[in-house]
């Protein structure tokens, strides 16, 4: 009876130690913090990792950026299943154990005019100097962040992928990497040649509603177009943040993300660009989200 016990108990313990050990980590929805420059509060998904406990360290972060259209900040985890990813790299050992949070990229509900992660022409929503000046000091005051460059990466699929190549740019002291699937940008043609409708709703606050043709090509959109910023951007500068560019080969964004590679490599930029079988849809997103964290996790840990 006493060797059944013991063995009983052994069994426990060990069943004790395998869940603890497997215990997922943590998506909380519905987080909310207010911005002085936007006057409202910008809502966002925050992922733990397993075993997570407040205080007890602090790790490196991600901003995982959601994509445009009908996109919001929970559909990484909603579709994605980003958090069972994360999950299995950081327990595999493949990453070192992050925090990942995505901002709420939309305006509103109505979400009429996508924000693209820009600021307004006119000035009346500032997405980005909220994003900058705001949120990525206020996550790192709040959560068991280690603040600074060398733990904060970026990664965004779609829109959300723009914004991870346009921030490096924009910002080669914020980020350690930035990596990017799906990159939403196009090329002065294709922008020349968008229909009016898909214009204004992507780009019409950020570079001007109504503006057709070339007309479009004006200073806003050059301070922000992507295969723009890289050729005006020191080389220097752009080295400060290391780059990873995937995008499907059937995608309509491959001409935009291609070229992109093509200017760095012509720079002689050292970045890594994948082009796999796929388009622009969450089968794609999820199978390149394993890699893409690798990358991340890789410069974490130096």
């Amino acid at each position: 009876m006493l060797k059944l016990a013991l063995t009983t108990a052994l069994v426990a313990a060990l069943s004790f130690g395998l869940s603890h050990a497997s215990q997922p980590g943590k998506v909380l929805e519905g987080q909310k913090m207010q911005s002085t420059i936007l006057k409202k509060a910008v809502d966002y998904t925050i992922y733990f990792p397993p075993g997570y406990e407040p205080g007890e360290r602090d790790y490196p972060v991600i901003h995982l950026m959601h994509g445009g259209g009908d996109g919001q900040n929970q559909d990484w985890y909603r579709y994605g299943a980003a958090n069972q990813v994360f999950d299995r790299l950081i327990e595999s050992g493949d990453v070192p154990p992050f925090i990942a949070v995505t901002p709420e990229g939309r305006r509103d509900e109505d979400n009429k005019f996508n924000t693209y992660y820009m600021n307004d022409a006119d000035g009346a929503y500032l997405w980005q100097d909220m994003f900058a000046q705001e949120f990525v000091s206020y996550v790192e005051e709040k959560y068991d962040v280690i603040p600074g460059k060398e733990n904060r990466a970026i990664l965004g699929l779609s829109m959300g992928g723009y914004a991870a190549m346009a921030f490096s740019l924009k910002y080669p002291d914020m980020f350690v990497g930035a990596a990017a699937l799906s990159a939403a940008f196009r090329t002065d043609q294709q922008i020349v040649e968008l229909d009016q409708p898909g214009y204004d709703r992507r780009y019409g606050k950020a570079w001007g509603v109504g503006l057709k043709g070339k007309d479009r090509l004006n200073d806003a959109y050059y301070a922000n177009s992507v295969l723009d910023l890289v050729d005006k951007t020191p080389a220097d500068n752009i080295k400060e943040t290391a780059i990873y560019i995937d995008c499907g080969a059937s995608d309509d964004f491959f001409v935009g993300n291609s070229e992109l590679h093509l200017k760095l490599q012509k720079l002689e930029i050292e970045h890594r660009f994948m082009a796999r079988e796929g388009g622009h849809d969450w089968t794609y997103w999820r199978t390149g989200l394993p890699e893409a964290t690798r990358f991340i996790g890789e410069l974490f840990r130096k």
